[in-house]
């Protein structure tokens, strides 16, 4: 059956349960297709047989850039380094995960286009974070063509301020500066996901939507769609760790941008110079094959009228000398 609206992932689409069986998907991946469409996000066991060495490693590695005393099971886990972004760039466990063939294989089926991987957050304890959309931080156009897989390194606590989400928030609209009333590109922030927040909690209340907490055990892995509202619980006890890495995946033939600090409907994107991790290659920003180039900067200001008569004498005076065909 040929899909009529390839520019949406295929387990965003309305046209999911009349696709999937086209799809040649085991038991398994129709497993996690299902529950991708239906709530957002689906937990399955992350595939790689040296997964706990290299849990290990990653954690001598990264401890000491934490500034935390992880020997002292008394200290504060919660006062040091909460996040280290991009450690797959001197990492190669970091890596090997976020470039796992069979994930990236599972995520290309499930969306319709080639997955690949491009910025990692290790964390050694929760992030106690609101919940939040990713699409504020990362987007494409077509949408959604964007997920995150979280992969728990421990055993998690109810205590440890474990993941949170609220199922089918992955269907609700997608949340652009346009729509709050808000402009976007060129401005700055503290938390880019700031201005949102009050669109999400009514959101949430209209929908008399719960969140749900992942109770993961070491070795096991959730993929969440772009626009699921996640989070992370206030964690209630201060000496346990929560060891985690989070890996964000865009796909191939996609214009890649950060809607918090763009006005889409102007044409103004924040666009981003992506590098994949698998390959260290550039994935170029593109529309149906054809790169696409961001504006000069000079291009987004607006020219005043005395630096267009400076330009016009410029310019006259260059003719007049012959430097320039006229």
């Amino acid at each position: 059956m040929i899909n009529p609206l390839s520019g949406m992932p295929l387990i965003e689409s309305p046209l999911f349960p009349a696709l999937k069986e086209f799809q040649g998907f085991t038991a398994e991946e129709e497993r996690i297709a299902a529950s991708l469409y239906e709530k957002g996000y689906a937990v399955f066991d992350f595939p790689d047989v040296d997964i706990d060495a290299r849990i290990d490693r990653i954690k001598g590695n990264l401890s000491s850039r934490c500034g935390v005393n992880f020997d002292d099971p008394q200290s504060d886990k919660t006062i040091g380094e909460r996040r280290i972004q991009d450690a797959w760039t001197f990492d190669e466990d970091v890596r090997a995960i976020a470039s796992n063939e069979v994930v990236l294989d599972l995520l290309s089926r499930l969306y319709g286009r080639r997955a690949f991987p491009f910025q990692t957050l290790n964390f050694p304890v929760g992030t106690q974070q609101e919940a939040h959309s990713d699409s504020v931080h990362f987007s494409s156009l077509p949408e959604r063509f964007m997920c995150g897989v979280w992969l728990a390194m421990e055993d998690v606590s109810p205590d440890a301020g474990p993941l949170f989400y609220h199922p089918g928030s992955h269907r609700w609209p997608i949340m652009t500066n346009l729509l709050i009333g808000r402009r976007g590109y060129g401005s700055e922030l503290d938390s880019a996901q700031d201005p949102y927040g009050p669109a999400w909690r009514s959101l949430c209340e209209a929908n008399h939507s719960q969140a749900e907490t992942f109770l993961a055990k070491k070795g096991q892995a959730l993929i969440w769609c772009a626009n699921l509202l996640h989070g992370g619980s206030c964690q209630t006890d201060t000496h346990l760790t929560r060891w985690s890495q989070v890996t964000h995946y865009y796909f191939e033939d996609c214009i890649y941008y950060t809607p918090a600090f763009s006005d889409e409907a102007i044409g103004r994107l924040h666009l981003r110079n992506l590098v994949a991790i698998n390959d260290k290659q550039p994935r170029p920003n593109s529309h149906l094959g054809e790169i696409v180039l961001g504006p000069p900067p000079e291009s987004v200001r607006p020219i005043s009228l005395k630096r267009r008569i400076k330009s016009k004498r410029i310019l006259t005076a260059a003719l007049r000398a012959g430097h320039l065909p006229g």
